[in-house]
């Protein structure tokens, strides 16, 4: 038997945004000298934030893995 749809669903989801929450941290790291103003900072930080709210709005896996 395969794994079911929606727990596929939720691992897809979840991956996507925490690729998303990896790429704004990296760019929140990335060295200040580099040409990004105050505003791309804020805009990236916010965009953080909102992809932290929907990881944590996913909730956990609809149906544990049995290992």
């Amino acid at each position: 038997m395969g794994v079911e749809r929606a727990v596929t669903r939720w691992y897809a989801l979840r991956q996507i945004l925490q690729q998303e929450i990896d790429a704004l941290q990296a760019r929140l790291v990335s060295s200040p000298t580099e040409t990004q103003s105050v505003q791309e900072r804020a805009e990236a930080a916010q965009q953080l934030a909102l992809a932290q709210a929907r990881l944590l709005a996913l909730g956990p896996c609809p149906k544990p893995m049995m290992g």
